[in-house]
């Protein structure tokens, strides 16, 4: 497991042309969030990260300011595994980096982001610096990752949960997510307020035939890329896969349910030499297998 799942964590968190980060240096500098954080120890699985990103995006893709935004301005339909390589990178940078790494790298994403302007098909303008989608955007990153950790990967309590969402503060107030939750009652009154403004769309159903068929994961794991995405499917609030028209054809089946706990479980216990997580667990002077052996009581 641990071979596939560290070439599977390196091909994705290294963009092609992209800046070279080094997670271990230098010594004893702080990240945005601690070592003993829950974040820690959700953002190091692989596997659920893969499939609460997909969550998370087709969460985003629902809203049609920042579905508009998203397809419209990046490279996603031409070169998805690119695309997906730096928004990888930029959630590790986030959580693991150095403190003033992460800064200075989310900086450059929000002034990047100030170009990114435009109207929806409906003629509605958005511009992606709009706190009200950038407090969107995290919301649905949060409960992205968080459910697919818990789902799949080790459950998470209440109380872990609640401190997930709050973790994620710090670097969401760095993009301009000013009112993103920090909590799960928050996630929830977020999606119920949300939940009007949510529509279908063809492009969601394009993204995910383009996660399904597009070769991202190596060897192994690329049997069961397909039931990786039923199951970023399967976590999507019910009440927003109804309004997309997600019904059985995306369902998860019992087989597959299982063959996605076993693979989440397996990388929750096994450190990916050279992640993002193993690195950075070393720059705090801490052993490799910190975040494999801790469990919040």
């Amino acid at each position: 497991m641990a071979d596939p799942l560290s070439r599977a964590a390196a091909r994705l968190l290294t963009p092609d042309g992209g800046p070279k980060i080094d997670f271990s240096a230098p010594p004893g500098a702080a990240a945005l969030t601690s070592p003993d954080s829950v974040s820690w120890r959700v953002f190091k699985n692989p596997v659920s990260l893969f499939v609460g990103g997909i969550t998370a995006v087709i969460l985003e893709l629902a809203e049609p300011r920042v579905r508009s935004g998203v397809w419209d301005h990046s490279s996603f339909k031409a070169e998805p595994l690119k695309r997906l390589k730096r928004t990888g990178l930029a959630a590790m940078v986030t959580v693991y980096g150095p403190r003033d790494v992460a800064e200075k790298m989310i900086a450059g994403v929000v002034r990047m982001h100030g170009h990114v302007t435009g109207e929806t098909p409906a003629g509605v303008a958005y511009q992606a610096n709009d706190p009200a989608l950038l407090d969107w955007v995290q919301a649905t990153a949060s409960f992205g990752f968080i459910e697919a950790y818990h789902a799949y990967a080790h459950a998470l309590s209440p109380a872990e949960r609640d401190a997930a969402f709050a973790e994620a503060a710090p670097g969401a107030r760095l993009y301009g997510a000013t009112g993103a939750p920090t909590s799960e009652a928050q996630w929830k009154r977020q999606l119920a307020l949300m939940l009007p403004n949510l529509e279908p769309s063809e492009i969601v159903f394009e993204f995910l035939d383009i996660m399904t068929q597009t070769p991202l994961l190596p060897g192994p794991l690329r049997l069961i890329q397909k039931p990786l995405v039923r199951a970023a499917v399967a976590i999507t609030p019910v009440e927003v896969r109804a309004k997309l028209g997600l019904g059985e054809a995306f369902a998860l089946n019992g087989v597959e349910r299982r063959l996605v706990r076993l693979a989440g479980a397996g990388a929750d216990k096994v450190p990916i030499k050279g992640s993002p997580a193993v690195e950075s667990t070393r720059r705090m002077g801490l052993p490799d297998d910190y975040l494999y052996r801790r469990r919040a009581a």
